[in-house]
């Protein structure tokens, strides 16, 4: 199969099978899919918490309106972009370069993380929520298509209380807030879903040359 051929085996998996659990292996190749993703200056400003036991995930669904994905799923991965600190996080970031590159002449990317700082500062701070949490989902994006490559299911969801989820996950202390989430495992013959036929808009629609 090909990319395209994947992408049209996905889909958002309603009804997941609880007795297969996805391979430590795949995994990791999530999780470095995740890692690779693209984001704003490069910052990856956000934590992915994967969450495997029983016991939080049964308290997570309490706080998803009841969705059985939230327990039935391998693994629910829960994409937090970070609230505080954000001069701190750019600060990581330029000596990650400078550590990662072997850089000698840091005084440039230095003057570069200050002006990162200037354009985070200057949002408004709905603006800067807003652009934050946009993070994870460009991460979420890697972690579906990866799965796609490994026919692993997955099921984007926004339908949860994020209040809830950060006071189960203690994420406020953390300086992070739970902006979306995926859970990820492999589909029940149950699911009916995916048996119907997938609907995109036509290209001539979706498309347009200028």
């Amino acid at each position: 199969m090909n990319l395209l051929d994947k992408l049209n085996w996905r889909y958002a998996t309603k009804v997941f099978d609880p007795k297969r659990k996805v391979s430590t292996d795949d995994l990791d190749f999530l999780k470095e899919a995740i890692r690779l993703s693209v984001s704003s200056y490069g910052l990856q400003m956000y934590k992915v918490l994967i969450i495997e036991s029983p016991e939080i995930r049964e308290e997570l669904r309490k706080a998803s309106w009841d969705q059985a994905q939230i327990t039935d799923a391998s693994h629910l991965f829960i994409f937090c972009n970070y609230t505080v600190n954000h001069d701190q996080h750019v600060d990581d970031y330029i000596q990650l370069i400078i550590d990662t590159q072997e850089t000698v002449e840091t005084k440039g990317l230095k003057q570069y993380g200050e002006f990162i700082k200037s354009d985070i500062a200057q949002m408004e701070p709905m603006e800067r929520k807003s652009w934050s949490e946009k993070q994870t989902y460009l991460a979420m994006n890697n972690l579906i298509i990866a799965c796609a490559d490994r026919k692993i299911d997955a099921c984007p969801m926004e339908g949860f209380d994020k209040q809830a989820y950060n006071r189960i996950l203690g994420l406020d202390e953390l300086g992070l807030n739970a902006s979306v989430i995926a859970p990820v495992g492999y589909r029940s013959e149950k699911d009916q879903t995916q048996k119907r036929k997938k609907v995109r808009k036509p290209m001539d629609e979706l498309f347009e040359l200028a």
